[in-house]
Protein backbone atom coordinates (compact mmCIF):
# COMPACT_ATOMS: atom_id res chain seq x y z
CA UNK A 1 0.00 0.00 0.00
CA UNK A 2 1.33 3.45 -0.86
CA UNK A 3 1.75 5.98 1.89
CA UNK A 4 0.38 9.47 1.18
CA UNK A 5 2.46 12.53 1.90
CA UNK A 6 0.18 13.51 4.80
CA UNK A 7 0.72 10.13 6.48
CA UNK A 8 4.42 11.00 6.89
CA UNK A 9 3.61 14.20 8.77
CA UNK A 10 2.60 14.47 12.41
CA UNK A 11 1.95 17.45 14.62
CA UNK A 12 4.67 18.26 17.11
CA UNK A 13 6.68 21.12 18.57
CA UNK A 14 10.11 21.31 16.87
CA UNK A 15 13.16 21.91 19.07
CA UNK A 16 13.47 25.61 19.87
CA UNK A 17 9.93 26.37 18.70
CA UNK A 18 6.87 27.28 20.76
CA UNK A 19 3.98 25.97 18.68
CA UNK A 20 2.80 22.84 16.96
CA UNK A 21 3.92 22.34 13.39
CA UNK A 22 3.61 19.55 10.86
CA UNK A 23 6.87 17.54 11.00
CA UNK A 24 7.89 14.84 8.51
CA UNK A 25 8.51 11.64 10.44
CA UNK A 26 10.86 10.38 7.70
CA UNK A 27 13.30 13.29 7.32
CA UNK A 28 12.40 15.79 10.09
CA UNK A 29 11.32 18.54 7.63
CA UNK A 30 9.18 21.16 9.40
CA UNK A 31 6.25 22.33 7.28
CA UNK A 32 6.01 25.98 8.34
CA UNK A 33 2.69 27.46 7.34
CA UNK A 34 3.02 31.21 7.40
CA UNK A 35 0.70 34.02 6.37
CA UNK A 36 0.43 34.95 2.72
CA UNK A 37 1.19 38.47 1.58
CA UNK A 38 -1.41 40.31 -0.48
CA UNK A 39 -0.39 43.39 -2.49
CA UNK A 40 -2.91 45.88 -3.79
CA UNK A 41 -3.61 49.49 -4.58
CA UNK A 42 -6.19 52.21 -4.40
CA UNK A 43 -5.74 53.31 -8.01
CA UNK A 44 -7.01 56.72 -9.06
CA UNK A 45 -7.41 58.81 -12.18
CA UNK A 46 -8.16 62.33 -11.09
CA UNK A 47 -10.81 62.04 -8.38
CA UNK A 48 -12.07 58.64 -9.55
CA UNK A 49 -11.16 55.25 -8.06
CA UNK A 50 -10.63 52.04 -10.03
CA UNK A 51 -12.63 49.04 -8.85
CA UNK A 52 -12.77 45.52 -10.26
CA UNK A 53 -15.82 43.22 -10.11
CA UNK A 54 -14.54 39.77 -9.14
CA UNK A 55 -14.94 36.93 -11.66
CA UNK A 56 -13.65 34.34 -9.18
CA UNK A 57 -14.45 33.15 -5.69
CA UNK A 58 -14.34 34.20 -2.97
CA UNK A 59 -16.96 36.91 -3.33
CA UNK A 60 -17.51 36.50 -7.09
CA UNK A 61 -19.60 39.41 -8.43
CA UNK A 62 -18.51 41.85 -5.71
CA UNK A 63 -16.28 44.88 -6.21
CA UNK A 64 -12.70 45.05 -4.98
CA UNK A 65 -9.44 46.89 -5.43
CA UNK A 66 -6.85 45.37 -7.76
CA UNK A 67 -4.97 43.11 -5.34
CA UNK A 68 -3.71 39.57 -4.92
CA UNK A 69 -1.03 37.27 -3.61
CA UNK A 70 2.61 38.23 -3.94
CA UNK A 71 4.77 35.79 -5.95
CA UNK A 72 8.27 34.64 -5.10
CA UNK A 73 10.94 36.80 -6.70
CA UNK A 74 9.00 40.06 -6.81
CA UNK A 75 8.88 43.10 -4.59
CA UNK A 76 5.63 44.10 -2.95
CA UNK A 77 5.41 47.06 -5.37
CA UNK A 78 5.94 44.75 -8.36
CA UNK A 79 3.20 42.48 -7.01
CA UNK A 80 0.75 45.40 -6.76
CA UNK A 81 1.60 46.47 -10.32
CA UNK A 82 1.22 42.90 -11.63
CA UNK A 83 -2.16 42.52 -9.92
CA UNK A 84 -3.39 45.74 -11.60
CA UNK A 85 -2.26 44.33 -14.97
CA UNK A 86 -3.92 40.95 -14.32
CA UNK A 87 -7.23 42.24 -13.01
CA UNK A 88 -7.65 45.50 -14.93
CA UNK A 89 -5.13 45.26 -17.81
CA UNK A 90 -3.80 48.51 -16.35
CA UNK A 91 -0.42 50.07 -15.82
CA UNK A 92 -0.15 51.94 -12.52
CA UNK A 93 2.36 54.30 -10.97
CA UNK A 94 2.72 53.70 -7.26
CA UNK A 95 2.76 56.85 -5.14
CA UNK A 96 3.43 55.40 -1.68
CA UNK A 97 2.34 52.80 0.85
CA UNK A 98 -1.13 53.48 2.20
CA UNK A 99 -1.60 50.73 4.80
CA UNK A 100 -0.71 47.29 6.11
CA UNK A 101 -3.53 45.13 7.44
CA UNK A 102 -3.11 41.93 9.47
CA UNK A 103 -5.84 39.34 9.03
CA UNK A 104 -4.78 36.31 11.09
CA UNK A 105 -8.18 34.60 10.66
CA UNK A 106 -7.32 33.91 7.01
CA UNK A 107 -3.53 33.99 7.33
CA UNK A 108 -2.97 37.18 5.35
CA UNK A 109 -0.96 40.36 5.59
CA UNK A 110 -2.28 42.92 3.11
CA UNK A 111 -0.09 45.78 1.92
CA UNK A 112 -2.00 48.54 0.12
CA UNK A 113 -0.56 51.41 -1.90
CA UNK A 114 -1.83 54.67 -3.33
CA UNK A 115 -1.35 54.61 -7.10
CA UNK A 116 -2.24 56.52 -10.25
CA UNK A 117 -3.70 54.93 -13.37
CA UNK A 118 -1.14 55.36 -16.16
CA UNK A 119 -2.96 53.58 -19.01
CA UNK A 120 -6.32 52.55 -20.32
CA UNK A 121 -7.97 49.60 -18.59
CA UNK A 122 -10.35 46.73 -19.24
CA UNK A 123 -11.47 43.63 -17.41
CA UNK A 124 -8.77 41.00 -17.11
CA UNK A 125 -9.44 37.26 -16.71
CA UNK A 126 -10.15 37.60 -12.96
CA UNK A 127 -12.63 40.48 -13.39
CA UNK A 128 -16.18 40.60 -14.74
CA UNK A 129 -16.01 44.39 -15.03
CA UNK A 130 -13.65 47.25 -14.24
CA UNK A 131 -14.82 50.82 -13.69
CA UNK A 132 -13.73 54.20 -12.41
CA UNK A 133 -16.05 55.47 -9.66
CA UNK A 134 -16.58 58.89 -8.18
CA UNK A 135 -16.48 58.67 -4.37
CA UNK A 136 -20.24 59.22 -4.08
CA UNK A 137 -20.91 56.35 -6.54
CA UNK A 138 -18.76 53.64 -4.93
CA UNK A 139 -21.01 50.58 -4.47
CA UNK A 140 -20.30 50.31 -0.73
CA UNK A 141 -22.81 47.51 -0.10
CA UNK A 142 -21.26 45.48 -2.92
CA UNK A 143 -17.61 45.66 -1.80
CA UNK A 144 -16.03 42.23 -1.49
CA UNK A 145 -14.00 42.49 1.71
CA UNK A 146 -13.69 44.64 4.86
CA UNK A 147 -10.12 45.54 3.89
CA UNK A 148 -11.41 47.19 0.70
CA UNK A 149 -13.57 49.47 2.87
CA UNK A 150 -10.60 50.12 5.17
CA UNK A 151 -8.27 50.99 2.28
CA UNK A 152 -10.80 53.29 0.64
CA UNK A 153 -11.46 55.03 3.96
CA UNK A 154 -7.76 55.42 4.64
CA UNK A 155 -7.22 56.69 1.11
CA UNK A 156 -9.90 59.35 1.67
CA UNK A 157 -8.09 60.44 4.84
CA UNK A 158 -4.85 60.96 2.86
CA UNK A 159 -6.29 62.93 -0.05
CA UNK A 160 -4.18 65.99 -0.60
CA UNK A 161 -1.45 64.77 1.75
CA UNK A 162 2.02 64.18 0.35
CA UNK A 163 3.26 62.67 3.58
CA UNK A 164 1.56 60.51 6.20
CA UNK A 165 2.26 57.49 8.34
CA UNK A 166 0.87 54.31 6.72
CA UNK A 167 -2.29 53.03 8.36
CA UNK A 168 -2.92 49.70 10.08
CA UNK A 169 -6.05 47.81 11.07
CA UNK A 170 -8.78 50.18 12.19
CA UNK A 171 -9.77 50.05 15.86
CA UNK A 172 -12.45 47.54 16.84
CA UNK A 173 -11.77 45.11 13.98
CA UNK A 174 -11.14 42.10 16.23
CA UNK A 175 -14.28 40.29 14.98
CA UNK A 176 -13.16 40.67 11.36
CA UNK A 177 -9.57 39.62 11.88
CA UNK A 178 -9.89 36.72 14.36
Amino acid sequence: MTQTVDEKFELGVPNGDDRERRICQTCGFVDYRNPRIVAGSVVTRGDQILLCKRAIEPRKGFWTLPAGYMELGETIEEAAQREAREEACATIEIDRMLATYSIPRIGQVQVMFRARLASDFEAGPESLDVQLFDWKDIPWSELAFPTVVWALTHYAETRGKADFVPYGNPPNTEKVTR
